[in-house]
């Protein structure tokens, strides 16, 4: 059987693909002058499954999505209080490059927008590091994230500090406020090469799912930062993650969300998935046109906004065992609890891993309380696809849990109350 979820972003990929509207960053040269027609999108799970389509494999800056990251290696580093004293974590309100400093205190309102994080990236690291010690411990960190050594882009990199002017007024005027204790220079650098450090589609991916994991890379399975640090990531990241959209953003989608300005969007759901898509083109917030258009159909396909409950999905499969023997030999799936996404995406790599060499197939409901619309869509898809490639499927469902099953064009069910009327010749 075909995978489902590559299909499934294959498709949704298609539909924002006409969409050519918004620009590639123009303030930068290098940037500007990206390929505006790449396009891809990958899921990963916290077990470490990665599914992408487009060009999840075409490297591009982080840009602005290293903030979350280089936020959380600084908490790590210096702990809350140090790092919470420098910088809020209230919504601006306002687009990423303004000068939002709390009155007063010169305190910028929070560490996603660029005073916020020129201020988090002089605290990575021990204090007193060196500028060279902070960037090393920046590009060790997000590497971290990723599951594999990261490298500099050197020329975006000089780009960008080619232009840097705006940046350096930010740091100059938090070195005049003392949140800025040292050379304002050095640390727009190391900001600079921060944010130009390669990464690609799968990468954010997979760093988007560590988050999502509570700080575990489900590839190496090291604890890349503390549980409570993830905490206070992910909730920055959703009152802040979109700058002067984050509202829109929070009631529309509903996932804690970063972008940048090379294309990147990541999406993180809290003990669920890491999403990632690339599409060059910028809104007037600067955030990637086709790949909001993609969240939201995410978002509204999947259930994933972080309000509605997820159910658990790592024990929804209860059993996957053969019932008799010879030609007459069942392949039962025993599913059970309530089956969101995730666990429907298990469900499926399930059958996938197994790829039944019995003729008979039955997926057993029998323990399931509840199945989300799109989990129910899935596991239909799934008796679809097994009778395409030659089964006989059958939905054990005594408490009709999936009504009126309908697997679509080519596929067929029949429906039983429990395993035992599957094994008769009749069923």
């Amino acid at each position: 059987m075909r995978p489902i979820i590559p299909d499934y972003l294959a498709e949704a990929l298609g539909d924002v693909e006409p969409d050519d509207s918004g620009e590639p960053a123009a303030y930068i040269p290098e940037l500007a002058a990206a390929d505006p027609e790449r396009l891809a999108a990958a899921f990963a799970t916290v077990d470490g499954r990665v599914d992408g389509a487009g060009d999840v494999d075409v490297p591009f800056t982080i840009q602005s999505i290293s903030k979350p990251f280089a936020y959380a290696l600084a908490l790590a580093d210096r702990g809350f209080d140090p790092v919470l004293a420098k910088v809020g974590v209230e919504p601006s309100g306002e687009a990423f490059n303004e000068i939002s400093l709390e009155s007063g205190t010169g305190r910028p309102l929070n560490p996603m927008i660029n005073a916020g994080a020129i201020t988090v990236h002089s605290l990575v690291g021990a204090e007193n590091s060196s500028s060279e010690d902070r960037v090393e411990r920046v590009v060790h960190g997000l590497s971290a994230f990723a599951g594999r050594r990261l490298t500099v882009d050197t020329e975006v990199c000089a780009s960008e500090l080619k232009h840097a002017h705006r940046n350096l007024a930010i740091a100059h005027m938090l070195r005049s406020h003392d949140v800025l204790t040292e050379d304002a220079r050095a640390v727009v650098d190391g900001y600079t090469l921060q944010c130009s450090v390669l990464v690609t589609t799968r990468d954010l991916a997979i760093m988007a799912a560590t988050l999502a994991n509570r700080g575990v890379n489900p590839l190496s399975g090291e604890q890349v930062v503390p549980e409570p640090v993830v905490r206070q990531v992910l909730s920055v990241m959703f009152s802040c993650g979109m700058y002067d959209a984050a509202g829109d953003w929070a009631t529309q989608v509903g996932i804690p969300a970063k972008s940048g300005v090379a294309g990147g969007l990541i999406g993180a759901l809290p003990g669920g998935i890491g999403i990632a898509t690339f599409s060059p083109r910028l809104d007037r917030h600067g955030n990637s046109v086709r790949g909001v258009s993609l969240f939201e159909r995410f978002s509204s396909d999947m259930g994933l906004h972080v309000m509605e409950v997820p159910s658990a999905g790592r024990a929804v499969v209860r059993s996957n065992h053969v019932a008799g023997s010879g030609p007459g030999a069942l392949r039962v799936l025993e599913l059970q609890g309530g089956i969101g996404f995730a666990g429907a995406e298990r469900v499926v790599r399930e059958v996938l891993e197994t790829d039944p060499r019995e003729a008979r197939v039955a997926i057993d409901l029998t323990r399931v309380h509840a199945i989300d619309d799109v989990a129910r869509r899935m596991v239909l898809e799934v008796t679809r696809r097994l009778t395409l490639d030659g089964h006989e499927v059958y939905l054990v469902d005594p408490e009709t849990i999936l009504p009126d099953p309908d697997p679509g064009d080519g596929g067929r069910v029949t429906v039983v109350r429990d395993v035992d009327a599957a094994m008769l010749p009749s069923a």
